[in-house]
């Protein structure tokens, strides 16, 4: 009996494809809550009060952090020399599928597509998004801190003293050049040669030099910064009270989507970081802001979401034109 269940076409489409009808679900149960609770044209019309120009203006900003972004690997990866176009196309699809997969299961992508399109090892690859993605954090992080800093409410000792920690917290990356060096004659020391191998590959994924490290967290900060300007921005549009709520509604989406916790697309979760992260930075929790406050954190997972989309588009375009 049990054989014949699993040789079933339907039980073996089930069970192949469970985790994409899954998210389906997910997405067409939030789609059906985003309509009971305020209707889509509602959200709509507020792209319209906010006009083309300034949702265009938005999305170039964020298609700019998609090019930084790339150009952080471009940098830290000799073997994508004079591949731009290919990297930028590697970049968009693990962007892309990363926010379409939940619990950051979409990381995988990347070190199989820098193995497939560039001969980088998944050691290697795997060891350079982990420290990618402590930077991002990092980076998320500071800038929520800069919010902190820029509450007029705080008593002048409070503030003096919170900018010394913030500071001291921005610096950390900059000891990591000594942290890993004294890693390095770590990995000759394992014993067990294919172990050793794989932690020399997972060694040879950091920067080489210290010049190396301070550009990577330099481009992560500029693109980090970047964004969540450009998020804060469209959240103030969207109708936030202030710069403080805004640029900490924005750092809770993104926390939400670096942190292993997002739905598949980031649907309901990236809404819910952006209203705990705004609340968080003084944005009213009445119920008639609260209201307001979902509104405008739908529409900016939106903007997100379709910036995601054009780039890939354009990075797919790009790869194709220069096949030609």
């Amino acid at each position: 009996m049990e054989a014949e269940r699993a040789r079933h076409p339907g039980i073996r489409f089930l069970a192949r494809h469970w985790v994409a009808l899954a998210s389906l679900l997910v997405v067409a149960a939030y789609a059906f809550l985003v309509e009971r609770v305020w209707g889509w044209s509602t959200l709509l019309q507020q792209w319209q009060a906010i006009g083309g120009l300034r949702v265009a203006s938005a999305l170039a900003i964020l298609l700019g952090t998609q090019i930084l972004r790339t150009y952080r690997i471009y940098d830290y990866f000799p073997e994508t020399r004079g591949q731009f176009a290919g990297l930028f196309r590697v970049v968009q699809l693990h962007n892309l599928v990363n926010i379409l997969f939940p619990f950051r299961s979409g990381e995988a992508s990347f070190p199989v597509l820098m193995r497939t399109q560039f001969a980088v090892p998944i050691a290697r690859s795997s060891a350079a998004l982990l420290w990618m993605r402590a930077l991002d954090l990092h980076a998320l992080l500071s800038v929520a801190g800069l919010a902190l800093l820029l509450d007029a409410g705080q008593a002048v000792f409070r503030r003096d003293l919170l900018f010394l920690l913030w500071l001291a917290f921005c610096l950390l990356p900059a000891m990591a050049p000594l942290v890993m060096r004294r890693l390095g004659p770590l990995t000759a020391r394992i014993r067990q040669a294919k172990l050793r191998r794989l932690a020399e590959e997972a060694y040879a994924g950091l920067p080489e030099t210290t010049g190396a490290f301070l550009r990577t967290i330099a481009f992560t900060l500029v693109n980090w910064g970047a964004k969540l300007v450009a998020l804060g921005w469209i959240l103030m549009l969207l109708g936030l009270s202030s710069w403080a709520p805004a640029i900490g509604g924005a750092v809770g989406g993104e926390l939400s989507s670096v942190l292993p916790v997002h739905a598949p697309g980031g649907v309901g979760t990236y809404p819910a970081g952006i209203s705990a992260g705004a609340i968080a930075f003084g944005q009213d929790p009445s119920a008639g802001s609260l209201s307001l406050l979902g509104r405008a954190a739908v529409n900016a997972h939106m903007l997100i979401f379709v910036s995601a989309l054009v780039s890939t588009a354009i990075s797919l375009v790009l790869a194709a034109w220069r096949r030609r």
